[in-house]
């Protein structure tokens, strides 16, 4: 199956298992949107603006292969539980932001961490697998200074400790800390390319969204070995209709690719 996507005058198809959905949550004024604005464009506004929900798109074409990353960057809020759970369930891999200066934060990342393993546990019930939960614990504002800390290291270490897709990073959106290294790593883990990650591929504009198309006379000057990513202007959040669907749909596929693996096996 493929999704046909528009992106000022190009238009360009990614197959439905190259679509993945990244959530960001966390509480009020820990810098979500900052790291989101870091992934995206490699800036960092000092000026804060309370977020509602934020919806962003990135389409990447690497070495000839079109993927699409869709990223959510919800609000501190939550004032409307049951999307921040259909939000949850339509999930690939997600950030869960705290600030190292504020105790609050911390203990709204633990509920956020339990909430997310209790709702997928549903989607796994249904797909009749274990399915990988790729999850990064991020302690953002490292450049306030160990005066200011209120979360050690070693306890936010044991939110992710024993879980090889679960990992635990202290960055700075400010000075642009360990921000790469993050969305690296969580991407490793949910077997993603690397190029995805932000220092990892050539970022480009709308206009010259033509490289995008995998048609020979359109890559001209797209090498196999190149890595292409370029933020979508026009993208809107999925109505809940749409969410639903996808929902189902991945569940199908899950179990398609499970049947598949038994015969394989048999």
């Amino acid at each position: 199956m493929m999704k046909t996507l528009s992106s000022g005058n190009c238009t360009f198809s990614v197959p439905a298992k190259n679509s993945y959905r990244m959530v960001v949550l966390g509480a009020s004024r820990v810098g979500k949107s900052s790291i989101v604005s870091r992934f995206l464009n490699g800036r960092f506004e000092d000026q804060y603006t309370p977020t509602i929900e934020d919806f962003h798109r990135k389409v990447y074409n690497i070495r000839g292969d079109m993927y699409q990353l869709d990223i959510l960057d919800t609000s501190g809020n939550h004032p409307f539980p049951a999307m921040r759970r259909l939000s949850i369930l339509t999930g690939d891999v997600f950030i869960l932001v705290f600030s190292l200066d504020s105790r609050e934060s911390f203990d709204e990342v633990k509920r956020l961490q339990k909430q997310i393993l209790e709702v997928k546990s549903c989607l796994k019930n249904k797909t009749k697998e274990a399915a990988d939960l790729p999850m990064v614990i991020c302690g953002n504002k490292n450049d306030h200074g160990e005066l200011c800390r209120q979360v050690p290291a070693t306890e936010a270490e044991l939110l992710v400790s024993g879980d090889e897709n679960c990992a635990y990073f202290e960055v700075s959106a400010k000075k642009n800390t360990n921000v790469d290294e993050m969305f690296y790593v969580l991407f490793s883990m949910a077997k993603l390319p690397h190029e995805m990650s932000p220092a990892l591929h050539r970022k480009i504009s709308v206009q010259y969204g033509d490289s995008f198309h995998p048609r020979p006379f359109c890559m001209r000057r797209v090498k196999e070995t190149d890595a292409y990513g370029m933020v979508s202007p026009f993208a809107r959040r999925p109505s809940v209709n749409s969410d639903l669907k996808y929902i189902k749909a991945k569940v199908l596929r899950e179990g398609q690719a499970r049947e598949r693996d038994k015969c394989s096996i048999q």
